[in-house]
C-alpha cells in the first residue's frame, strides 16, 4: 500500500482544523497509520525546504512554520501520493475548487494549512525525516 507524509500546518492548529481535515481524509478512504503533534525548528525546516532556502522569503516561512505545532501523518492507501494532492488543492487558495481542503477552509496563500508529498521519493525522505525509520 502507497504511503505519504501529510502535516497540517500551524494555521490548522490554531484554526482547530485538525478534527475537521483528518474526517476529510478518513472519509476519503485513506488511513491515519501514524500521527504526531510536534513543533518545528529552523534545522529541520531548512532540510524540509532545502529548495528554497536560499530565497529571500525563507524566514518569513521559518517564522510561520515555528509558530505553533504541527501534526504530522503518514497516510495510506491506493495512489495516496496523487489522491492526497488533489484533494488538498492548489497552493493558492483562490485556484483551489470547493470541496477540496484548501478550497473550502483556505483565507490566504501564506498559511495555507497542509502539506503532502509530492512523489514516492520526497514521500519517503519525508517520513524518515518526521518519523525517523
Amino acid at each position: 500500500m502507497e504511503q505519504t507524509y501529510i502535516m497540517l500546518k500551524p494555521d490548522a492548529v490554531r484554526r482547530g482544523l485538525i478534527g475537521e481535515i483528518i474526517g476529510r481524509i478518513e472519509k476519503k478512504g485513506f488511513k491515519i497509520v501514524k500521527m504526531k503533534m510536534f513543533m518545528l525548528d529552523e534545522q529541520i525546516l531548512r532540510e524540509h525546504y532545502a529548495h528554497i532556502a536560499d530565497r529571500p522569503f525563507f524566514p518569513e516561512v521559518v517564522e510561520y512554520m515555528t509558530s505553533g505545532p504541527v501534526v504530522g501523518m503518514v497516510v495510506e492507501g491506493e495512489n495516496v501520493i496523487k489522491g492526497m494532492r488533489n484533494f488538498m488543492g492548489p497552493t493558492k487558495y483562490l485556484d483551489a475548487p470547493a470541496g477540496t481542503i484548501r478550497g473550502d477552509l483556505s483565507c490566504n496563500d501564506r498559511e495555507n494549512l497542509i502539506h503532502g508529498s509530492d512523489s514516492d521519493e520526497s514521500a519517503e525522505v519525508e517520513i524518515r525525516r518526521f518519523f525517523g525509520e
